[in-house]
């Protein structure tokens, strides 16, 4: 069987937790306040009996008559009261009524060898029992409802600190590297929630270091590899005709398209790039790109629209759209355009896995092959510079005829462009759209 996990809040967990103990406790103090005024007031009406039946006692013993309100021998006097007072001692029994006032025997032997007992409803002790208990019930209730609005309040400061540590830390993990966990969470209180913040930022600027320090190293090491690649490229223009110059050579561009997408996959990452934004009309851009970039596919148009883009990046993205249609999967291929929406699809084997959970990564390919002519940074070049476009781009599969899902099972890959409606500025950054402000109300009783 399947074991159902119920997910909650920090805010409820405390606030149930506090609500808990509040009434652990006042249940526990009610009952001890309760047992304590019981026992209370009924040893003071004992007191009471055996102070009143003593001082009737005496007036008995004078007019051989019980007094009033007395009884000598009663019948229905408690047989451990009875016995006790046939053996010459006085003594008091409290006799309980469900639902009713106690009842309270008092007896004491007379000289004659009687028996002189008095009994008394005590109903007031009662009611101030009832009225006590009521009082201990609302308290207590006051004190869980105040418990559990004390645990909202604190429960809501920690959970919402935490969540702004969380969104905060999700953008850290998207690549923003001005955010900043302790500064989001903010507050005047420190606590452990800031302690978890600055070691969320040590570590992001641990990563971070790590991350640049990589970057320059692969871009140091392309950039050095570029004389070279290209010295070697002029060497094997030299070489005399044959298979063997064929293979040097088309493996020496294969070097140089290797080491120039390295080069443009750091300055991407560097975040350095802007974009030289142009009006292009999307359908027409695209169409007239697709035919020289790959004449087999098909474009449909379905409607066009005027974008702020850049032409030299958006034609990038397009080719290694295409390119990886071309390598990794099937005709036909068609190219759909839909306003500021461009969708690349093929009729292969589809995406792997791993690219649709975690998105493109360098040096890592569809393809089992080791020995194929992809190296994994198609789609990463393409994914960075829809990032300089302010666009997205997002991957699918196509679910095979039938909805099965399984392996093998798919009718093509769809890579989804979108352009956004407002381009992004020099710097990087998007514009501010101001709203125009509403008119002012005229004054009553003014006319304009």
């Amino acid at each position: 069987m399947r074991r159902v996990r119920l997910r909650t809040g920090i805010r409820w967990k405390i606030s149930f937790a506090i609500a808990a103990v509040g009434a652990l406790i006042a249940l526990a103090l009610s009952l001890v306040v309760h047992n304590a005024a019981r026992v209370s007031m009924l040893q003071s009406a004992r007191e009471v009996q055996m102070e009143r039946v003593q001082f009737l006692s005496k007036s008995a013993e004078v007019t051989k008559k019980p007094p009033l309100g007395a009884k000598l021998n009663d019948p229905d006097l408690p047989r451990e009261l009875r016995e006790k007072a046939r053996s010459g001692r006085r003594g008091s029994y409290v006799q309980e009524h469900p639902g009713g006032a106690p009842e309270v025997w008092a007896a004491v032997p007379l000289g004659n060898g009687q028996v002189l007992s008095l009994h008394n409803s005590f109903q007031e002790n009662a009611n101030m029992m009832r009225a006590l208990d009521e009082a201990l019930v609302v308290g207590s209730v006051s004190v869980v409802v105040a418990g559990s609005a004390l645990g909202v309040l604190i429960g809501g400061q920690i959970s919402g600190r935490l969540r702004k540590a969380a969104a905060a830390a999700g953008k850290v993990a998207q690549g923003d590297p001005h955010v900043r966990v302790r500064d989001a969470v903010g507050g005047v209180v420190r606590d452990e929630t800031d302690d978890l913040a600055r070691a969320v930022d040590r570590m992001a600027d641990a990563l971070q270091q790590r991350l640049e320090a990589e970057r320059r190293v692969t871009a140091d090491i392309a950039h050095e590899l570029r004389t070279p690649v290209t010295g070697l490229l002029t060497a094997a223009e030299l070489l005399p005709p044959g298979r063997p110059t064929e293979l040097v050579r088309d493996r020496a561009q294969a070097m140089r398209v290797l080491v120039e997408d390295v080069l443009e996959v750091a300055r991407l990452d560097s975040a350095s790039e802007r974009a030289e934004l142009q009006e292009v009309a999307l359908g027409e851009f695209v169409s007239r790109r697709v035919t020289v970039l790959m004449p087999e596919a098909t474009v449909r148009v379905v409607a066009d629209e005027i974008v702020a883009t850049d032409p030299r990046r958006l034609e990038r993205i397009l080719g290694n759209l295409l390119a990886n249609a071309a390598r990794y999967g099937r005709q036909p291929v068609q190219v759909d355009v839909e306003g500021r929406v461009v969708r690349v699809r093929d009729h292969g084997p589809g995406f792997p896995e791993a690219l649709l959970k975690e998105g493109p990564s360098r040096f890592r390919t569809g393809s089992t092959d080791r020995a194929g002519v992809g190296h994994g940074l198609g789609l990463t070049i393409a994914a960075g510079q829809a990032r300089v476009l302010g666009a997205r781009l997002t991957f699918r599969n196509v679910a095979a005829p039938g909805g099965i899902e399984r392996e093998g099972a798919c009718a093509g890959a769809v890579a989804v462009l979108w352009l956004p409606e407002h381009a992004p500025t020099a710097t990087g950054s998007f514009p501010i759209i101001q709203l125009p402000e509403p008119p002012k109300p005229t004054p009553r009783g003014r006319r304009r």
